[in-house]
């Protein structure tokens, strides 16, 4: 049976896996794994409309606003970068715009992502986050206007 899960339950788990493991190797490697489940992504989506800008590696995030809920799919060129993309999805995906745009994403600094990850990586990483909640923003406002 699915059981739903809050974003800081999600979040809290995630800390939890990381807590296995004892060196920074040993986490890349799982972040590479997670990477290596994410979905399909359709070549389709390969457009400049879903890259994101200000990462080093190309990443395409192709948002669908269904039932209230914005479900992301992404990809990206790099395996770290799809892991890091597995991440963000996994928190952010199937939520309310409004969740999105208020969540603090703390899970990175607890699992120490953001010491594990080179400067442009990191920088990187900012840059989904802020697309991600950027699309969340649009689908708010969309929505408030219709309504």
């Amino acid at each position: 049976m699915f059981k739903y899960m809050t974003i800081n339950e999600i979040q809290s788990e995630i800390i939890e896996e990381f807590e296995l493991f004892d060196n920074k190797n040993d986490k890349y490697t799982y972040i590479i794994e997670l990477g290596k489940k994410l979905p399909p992504f359709p070549e389709v989506h390969r457009l400049d409309e879903n890259l994101i800008k200000g990462c080093q590696s190309k990443v395409w995030v192709k948002p669908r606003f269904e039932d209230g809920k914005i479900a992301f799919w992404g990809d990206s060129d790099s395996t770290l970068v799809k892991g890091l993309v597995s991440l963000l999805l996994r928190v952010l995906s199937e939520r309310k715009p409004n969740e999105i745009m208020e969540v603090e994403l703390n899970f990175i600094d607890e699992i120490g992502l953001r010491q594990m990850l080179s400067m442009n990586r990191s920088n990187g990483l900012m840059a989904m986050i802020k697309q991600l909640k950027l699309y969340a923003l649009a689908y708010h406002t969309q929505t408030e206007i219709n309504n």
